[in-house]
C-alpha cells in the first residue's frame, strides 16, 4: 500500500477533502468518490486504518485495535456501504459467536438467536426476571438495529431529522422510545437482576468493549445494541484488518480517489468551496472537508468558528476518555489447537473494577489464514482497556517496567482459555496509551471514542454537523460513537449531507471481478514490510 501511496499534495481542487484515514475517513471518501465526486484523504500516518490499523512483525500481521468487522454482510450496515462503492463482499472468518469465561463458569455466546436465547437461560438463569430482562434487550436491539441499517440519524436538529427518525424507528417501535434516557443499570434494576453477579459480569464486559461504561452508566439503547454485535454479525477478514485495509484502498483509487499518507494536517483555512487544508506535504485546496480526526484535534485544526462551535463538547468530555492495552503473539498453532472458538473473552474477579487486565478479549486469526500468520503459526491478539492517567509522564524505563507488568499478567490470565499459549512465540510485543499517542496521534493515546453516557450520547451527541457550511464531523467521537459499523453507519450521514451541497458529476463506480475487499483478489497483497 505504501509503495503506492502519493507523494506530494498538488494544486488540484478536490471536491471534499478528508483529514483522517481511518475506518470512518476511508468509507466517506469512498462513497462520495463513488457518486463522482473528487476525493483527497490526508493520513497522518504511514498506513490508513487508524483505531483499525495493523502492523507487522517476522511474517505476522497484527490488528492495533479493531479486529473484527461488525455488519459488514449483505444488508447490513457495512454490506451496504461496499454495495453503494461497487466492492463485492469481505472475505474472511464469518464468527459463529465467541466463548466468555466468567470466574464460575463458561458461557458460549453464540450468533444464532436461538441458541443464544437457549444458552442464556441456561448458564444465566430462567427465573421471571431474566426472561423478562432478555425479552426487553431483545426488543430494543431488534427496533434500533433496523432504525440504524435505515439510515437513523441523531442528534435531531431539525424537522426531516425528526421525520427520518420515525421512519426508521418504525411506528411500532416508538413507544421504546421511552428508554431513552435510561441505562442498563436502570433496567438492572427494575427487574430485580442487579445482584445477580454472573449477569452483571457478562454484560459488563460487553459493555466495556462496546460502549465503554459501566452497566450503571451505559445508556440501556446504546448497551442492547452493543452486546448484541454478534447478531449483526462479525467478520475477521482474510489477512486480519491489513488484508481489509489494503484491498478497500486498491478498490477506494480505483474509483480515483486519492489517499496522502504520513500528511499531518496543521491547520484548515476557510470555509464552503474555498478550504485550504494545510499539511507537511503541502496544502490541499477543496470545496468542502469532513474531519475524521477525534474532536479534541478537530477543534485545533478548524477554522475559528468550528473550533468555538466544538469547546462545550470538548469541555464536557474532556473526562470521558480511556484507553487499551493490547498483547500481541505470533506462536506455533499448537499452542491456540486446544479451542475450536477464535475468540473469547475473560473476566478474571467479579469484585474487581473493569480494564487493566480483570477482563480481556482474546482474538486469534482463522486457521488457514496465512495473510495474518505463516503456515504453521496464528496471530493473537489479547486485549484489555485501561484509564490513561497511570499511563502519563512515565520515563522510558518505568514504561517498560509497567507494560510487562501487564503484558505477563494478561498472558497468565489468557492461559485459562490457552494453557500453553506463549510458550514459544515468535513475537510478544505489547503497546498502551503511550503507543497508541506515538502512532495515531490521539490525544493522550485515547482509543475507540467516547465511554458513552446519558450526557454524551444519541441526542446529546457530537453532531455531524457543527453549523459552518461546507465543514463536517466523522469518527468514533460523533454520533453513533466507536466501532467499526457506527463508523461506516456516521460515514453514510456525512456522505449523504456532503451530496446536498455538491454537484455530483455522475456516479463512476466500476466493478471488476478482481478488484475489490476480497483478500484474495489479484494483484495479490505483497509481503508486508514493517
Amino acid at each position: 500500500m505504501d509503495s503506492r501511496a502519493e507523494n506530494t499534495a498538488t494544486a488540484q481542487q478536490y471536491d471534499v477533502a478528508v483529514i483522517g484515514g481511518g475506518i470512518s475517513g476511508l468509507t466517506t471518501a469512498a462513497r462520495l468518490q463513488a457518486q463522482g465526486l473528487t476525493t483527497i484523504v490526508l493520513e497522518s500516518h504511514r498506513r490508513p486504518g487508524g483505531c483499525a490499523g495493523y502492523f507487522c512483525r517476522r511474517g505476522f500481521s497484527f490488528d492495533v485495535g479493531a479486529t473484527t468487522l461488525v455488519d459488514f454482510e449483505p444488508g447490513g450496515i457495512g454490506g451496504t456501504m461496499l454495495t453503494e462503492i461497487g466492492a463485492p463482499e469481505v472475505k474472511g472468518e464469518r464468527l459463529p459467536g465467541y466463548v466468555a469465561w466468567l470466574p464460575n463458569r463458561r458461557i458460549t455466546l453464540y450468533r444464532e438467536r436461538e441458541l443464544w436465547e437457549a444458552e442464556r437461560l441456561q448458564a444465566l438463569g430462567a427465573s421471571r426476571q431474566h426472561q423478562r430482562f432478555w425479552s426487553l434487550m431483545d426488543n430494543l436491539a431488534d427496533v434500533f438495529w433496523r432504525a440504524s441499517r435505515r439510515g437513523i440519524k441523531l442528534p435531531v436538529q431539525n424537522t426531516r431529522d425528526v421525520i427520518n427518525a420515525i421512519r426508521c424507528i418504525g411506528l411500532g417501535g416508538l413507544s421504546l422510545a421511552r428508554y431513552w434516557n435510561w441505562t442498563m443499570g436502570d433496567a438492572l434494576r427494575k427487574h430485580a437482576l442487579s445482584d445477580d453477579e454472573p449477569l452483571v459480569g457478562l454484560l459488563s464486559m460487553l459493555l466495556e468493549d462496546t460502549v465503554h461504561n459501566t452497566v450503571d452508566k451505559a445508556p440501556l439503547i446504546n448497551g442492547a445494541l452493543g452486546i448484541t454485535i454478534r447478531g449483526a454479525g462479525l467478520t475477521r477478514p482474510t489477512g486480519g484488518m491489513r488484508g481489509f485495509l489494503r484491498c478497500f484502498v486498491r478498490h477506494y483509487r480505483h474509483l480515483g480517489g486519492k489517499l496522502l499518507l504520513r500528511a499531518r494536517v496543521s491547520r484548515v483555512r476557510g470555509q464552503l468551496d474555498e478550504f485550504q487544508v494545510e499539511s507537511n506535504r503541502g496544502s490541499v485546496f477543496a470545496r468542502q472537508v469532513v474531519s475524521a480526526l477525534p474532536t479534541p484535534l478537530t477543534a485545533k485544526l478548524a477554522p475559528a468558528a468550528i473550533g468555538s462551535a466544538l469547546q462545550p463538547y470538548v469541555r464536557r468530555d474532556a473526562g470521558s476518555f480511556g484507553g487499551a492495552f493490547v498483547v500481541f503473539l505470533g506462536v506455533p498453532e499448537d499452542e491456540v489447537a486446544t479451542q475450536t472458538w477464535t475468540h473469547h473473552k475473560l473476566l478474571y474477579d467479579y469484585s474487581r473494577r473493569l480494564g487493566n487486565g480483570n477482563n480481556m478479549f482474546i482474538s486469534v486469526s482463522a486457521p488457514g489464514d496465512f495473510e495474518s500468520a505463516p503456515s504453521g503459526y496464528r496471530t493473537v491478539m489479547i486485549s484489555t482497556h485501561c484509564e490513561l492517567e497511570p499511563w502519563e509522564n512515565l520515563s522510558s524505563q518505568e514504561y517498560r517496567t509497567l507494560k510487562q507488568q501487564l503484558a505477563d499478567h494478561l498472558l497468565d490470565v489468557a492461559r485459562k482459555v490457552y494453557p500453553s499459549l506463549g510458550r514459544r512465540a515468535l513475537v510478544f510485543e505489547a503497546g498502551g496509551p503511550p503507543t497508541y499517542e506515538r502512532f495515531t496521534l490521539r490525544p493522550r493515546g485515547a482509543v475507540g471514542g467516547l465511554q458513552l453516557k446519558l450526557q454524551n450520547s444519541n441526542q446529546a451527541a457530537v453532531p455531524h454537523d457543527i453549523g459552518i457550511p461546507g465543514f463536517w464531523l466523522a469518527g468514533d467521537t460523533t454520533w453513533p460513537g466507536l466501532g467499526t459499523v457506527a463508523c461506516t453507519l456516521g460515514s453514510s450521514i456525512v456522505a449523504k449531507q456532503v451530496l446536498q451541497l455538491a454537484k455530483p458529476k455522475g456516479s463512476h463506480v466500476v466493478t471488476r471481478p478482481d478488484e475489490g475487499i476480497d483478500a484474495h483478489s489479484q494483484p495479490a497483497v505483497r509481503p508486508c514490510v514493517a
